[in-house]
């Protein structure tokens, strides 16, 4: 079905911006970033998908119906993402909170073009009406590749950025979210708010750039698709699915970083030890450690690491590990709908949080806390959380970050803000300053 052929890279930064940019040309352009991370369950160091051949978009209602069909019927690489809003698809939820971004609730296409990036090899999989373009493309990719000087990025801020809530406001809704968790209503909940400008021209690739460089996160992204764009800079994994093995590690607890080595690793020792911290992570784990269990062959399902810190750029993260076997034979795409939303942006019991996420949020969560990722023609995929992302209609000239952390009912209202503020610190900083 693919053309491949592979070219020997000398200088892969230069080789990443080249590529890049190149991919600026097409309308579909999916860019997925390790940034040199790497783990157990990596597989590439970059990768981008451009031109398509075939499109799914979709609202909500019949999602997951219409993205099986479409995944059986193309039995080829799909790059897309899932919006949060596709709980409506899987449970009996609404979403009537306000949208200032209109992306579609579901998106995917199945590209042309894909290069992908393995250590110092460039491999271009293209479809085999393509092929006779691969090497003019690696030559044209080469020459920008030569012109351009990496993590070398043009300012791109400017921008006033608002709140759509304030800090009363946010103090009050999460005390009354407290509230219902005592009642036993719920044991946690991920409440988020939106950072946004309503006035917004920004250049996508220089403020993803720029956003990139200072998080250098593992499941780093820009997505394209004609005036709508996502910039990513997610250090979290929503779900993998590799052979027969199914792969979550939800991120839960933060801390902020120090420049001084001795203060950072006391920051490390803290949230590895806080009680509140473990107590969200472990309610998380057991949450996906029922959703994996859905499709999982019985007794295969297996916490592999239970609140590890990993470290980034800007924060210190608590992140879990839980695997499961499933058969070969189940639909990957039932496997992402039966764990989706993921329960690190919801939370426990996962139906009851979205339902008060729904009446205390001010804003319409849309692609912001979905997923974004492919699909191989192995029948595996790898999506992302898409967290610590800019999301941007060109067309309507709209902005918007959002954040939020998980309430419990020993969370501390100042210090949940404060982590919210730390979380909003790098996308902020990019949209103003630049």
């Amino acid at each position: 079905m693919r053309h491949i052929a592979s070219f020997p890279i000398d200088h892969v930064d230069n080789f990443k911006a080249g590529l890049l940019q190149w991919g600026q040309q097409f309308r579909e352009v999916s860019w997925l970033d390790s940034n040199g991370y790497r783990d157990a369950y990596s597989s590439f160091d970059a990768l981008l998908a451009v031109e398509a051949a075939s499109t799914l978009s979709q609202g909500p209602q019949g999602a997951f119906n219409a993205l099986k069909s479409f995944h059986q019927q193309a039995n080829d690489w799909l790059f897309g993402y899932l919006s949060y809003d596709l709980k409506n698809d899987v449970e009996s939820l609404g979403s009537k909170n306000f949208d200032g971004l209109e992306f579609p609730g579901l998106y995917f296409f199945r590209p042309r073009r894909i290069i992908r990036i393995r250590g110092k090899v460039a491999e271009f999989l293209y479809l085999h009406s393509d092929s006779g373009n691969i090497l003019k493309d690696f030559n044209a990719i080469n020459r920008l590749a030569n012109k351009l000087v990496p993590n070398n990025t043009e300012p791109s801020g400017g921008l006033k950025i608002q709140l759509r809530i304030y800090k009363d406001e946010y103090f009050a809704k999460v005390r009354a979210l407290q509230e219902h968790i005592r009642r036993g209503d719920i044991y946690e909940v991920n409440y988020c708010q939106e950072f946004f400008s309503g006035e917004a021209e920004i250049h996508p690739l220089k403020t993803f750039s720029n956003l990139n460089k200072r998080s250098l996160a593992p499941f780093s992204a820009y997505f394209k698709t004609g005036h709508l764009y996502l910039l990513s800079a997610s250090p979290e994994r929503f779900l993998k699915k590799s052979g027969s093995r199914i792969i979550s590690q939800p991120m839960k607890g933060t801390a902020r970083r120090s420049g001084k080595p001795k203060e950072d690793l006391e920051l490390i020792k803290n949230l590895e030890e806080d009680p509140k911290e473990r107590a969200e992570n472990i309610m998380i784990v057991d949450l996906v450690r029922n959703d994996l269990s859905k499709h999982a062959i019985r007794g295969s399902v297996h916490v592999e690491e239970l609140c590890k810190v990993y470290s980034f750029r800007q924060v210190h993260q608590m992140i879990s590990t839980i695997t499961a076997e499933v058969e070969t034979d189940t639909s990957a795409v039932d496997i992402l709908r039966d764990a989706f939303p993921m329960g690190s942006m919801t939370g426990a019991p996962k139906v009851s949080a979205m339902k008060l996420i729904e009446g205390f949020e001010a804003n319409k969560r849309g692609l912001y806390s979905g997923a974004l990722g492919y699909f191989d023609p192995q029948g595996g995929f790898d999506f992302n959380v898409v967290i610590r992302s800019i999301l941007y209609n060109q067309e309507r000239k709209y902005v918007s970050f959002c954040v939020g952390s998980a309430i419990t009912a020993g969370s501390v209202v100042a210090a949940e803000y404060q982590e919210c503020l730390l979380k909003a610190k790098a996308m902020r900083e990019v949209l103003e300053n630049g």
